[in-house]
């Protein structure tokens, strides 16, 4: 009989198998940036200041502002995918991983558009006046009949169940092992500091999380990207180099070299793939629950917003963690140490401790924040399976979850993370390709009446 973790591992190849969710991810994010003309380069400049200049539509319906909503989905996604992920993605992959993980952060910021303009096209206002949006929301509501029943049911049970693996064991693991590594505090009491956080945070609900993460995540996000940046600018000379190998290697395979085995194309895309995914989460739906709670006139200026996280999570921090890894050669080291790679590659290309404590101090701020982001994610499941009673339930034990992943060894959460990650995305890769014509045309509409045009949300009621 096989055991759960063998189970496990046979799911998680067949949905990121090269027939089923890999090309479906692809196709889904090439299709809506043709349908959208490539609205991820066209109105990137717009985008940006909606983010970051305007970040907010006063007097709009929603719980947080534009940058609030940005900040806690930047929370949920700039994680530990963005270190141990790129990592594990290399060793088993190749440098050539890199390469198509940028792929699926260029197309998977149309993807995260029109996942963001739906959440907000069909969010509702739940029985405690809070916003509620995303896959299931727009599944069932957009799609009309037994199977958008079925899909956003489907989602909602998945997203309930993923929280609990990519948003909370396995980035509660990742604080409490890193900061016993590096400054011996035992595991137990971690978790405890976690527990405590997270509790202080997360039952005071989005708007709670929305002040956290906006003051932080810049934060943490400026300390690991110039950290990197100082590796790659002390061995300046290397980074042609390594920027070659990596695209070359996207269409050759790696050969075995040092304690790499060597890894052919098809694994260099289906592990760049599967762990931009991770990262970046454009198809998992996510960014739609996120844009929902945001305060915006028009579901175009929140989608906007939301596809510059995709862009500053793998076209930034990600390239960033890459480079580093393969400037300084640590990926050749054996792949059973992949998640040390980073850790070293910033211990080499720094002096002294600075390398190790940056990775460390960044771990834990990305692994806190995508707890934050997470709690919501699962929360808003809840709320539209069971109503707005199981809201606090499910906090109560969501940061229960927290200490139990920060005190125990996991073998197979990764892997339970990848097989829940996959169930999430195929309902809702079906559902942004079914409802891409209602997108192209209202985000055609928008443009045509001029960006600033202030047009009244459209939401839907149950």
């Amino acid at each position: 009989m096989k055991s759960i973790e063998d189970f496990l591992t046979d799911a998680s190849d067949f949905i990121w198998g090269p027939w089923l969710l890999i090309p479906l991810l692809l196709a889904t994010g090439v299709y809506l940036t043709a349908v959208l003309r490539g609205v991820q380069i066209r109105r990137f400049r717009l985008a940006f200041w909606l983010a970051f200049v305007k970040r907010s539509d006063e007097g709009a319906d929603g719980d947080i502002s534009h940058y609030q909503a940005l900040a806690t989905a930047l929370a949920a996604t700039v994680g530990v995918g963005n270190i141990v992920g790129v990592a594990t993605a290399i060793s088993l992959g190749g440098p050539g991983a890199v390469f198509w993980m940028w792929c699926t952060g260029l197309i998977g910021m149309a993807t995260k558009y029109s996942e963001a303009f739906l959440g907000v096209r069909f969010r509702r206002t739940d029985a405690a006046g809070e916003q509620s949006g995303g896959p299931m929301h727009y599944l069932r509501n957009g799609i009309k009949g037994p199977l958008g029943v079925f899909l956003g049911g489907f989602f909602a049970i998945a997203g309930a169940f993923a929280a609990f693996g990519i948003g909370n064991m396995t980035q509660a693991n990742a604080v409490a092992s890193n900061v016993n590594d590096e400054w011996g505090l035992p595991t137990w009491a971690t978790g405890l500091i976690i527990t405590a956080l997270t509790a202080a945070v997360i039952l005071g609900g989005i708007k709670s999380i929305g002040r956290v993460t906006s003051a932080f995540v810049p934060l943490m996000i400026v300390l690991y990207v110039t950290g990197g940046l100082l590796v790659l600018l002390l061995n300046a000379d290397e980074v042609p180099g390594a920027l070659g190998t990596i695209v070359s290697d996207a269409f050759t395979g790696t050969a075995a070299t040092g304690g790499f085995a060597g890894a052919a194309v098809a694994t260099a895309i289906r592990y760049g793939v599967a762990r931009g995914i991770f990262s970046n989460e454009s198809g998992l739906g996510t960014g739609g629950i996120a844009a929902a709670a945001a305060k915006t006139t028009h579901p175009v200026r929140q989608a906007l917003v939301s596809m510059t996280q995709t862009f500053i999570d793998t076209l930034i921090v990600v390239t960033i963690t890459g480079l580093t890894i393969v400037v300084t050669g640590t990926w050749k080291a054996d792949s059973d140490e992949a998640a040390a790679f980073t850790a070293r590659a910033f211990a080499e290309g720094l002096p002294g401790t600075w390398g190790s404590v940056i990775v460390t101090i960044s771990v834990v701020f990305f692994a806190f924040s995508t707890l934050l982001g997470w709690s919501y994610y699962g929360e808003r499941c809840m709320e539209y399976l069971f109503g707005r009673k199981a809201v606090l339930p499910y906090r109560v034990v969501f940061i229960v979850v927290s200490y139990i992943g920060a005190t125990t060894t996991l073998t197979a959460v990764w892997t339970f993370s990848d097989v829940m990650n996959g169930l999430m995305a195929l309902p809702n890769l079906i559902g942004l390709l079914l409802l891409s014509p209602l997108v192209w045309r209202e985000t055609r509409d928008y443009f045509q009446r001029g960006p600033q045009d202030e047009l009244k949300p459209q939401t839907t009621t149950n």
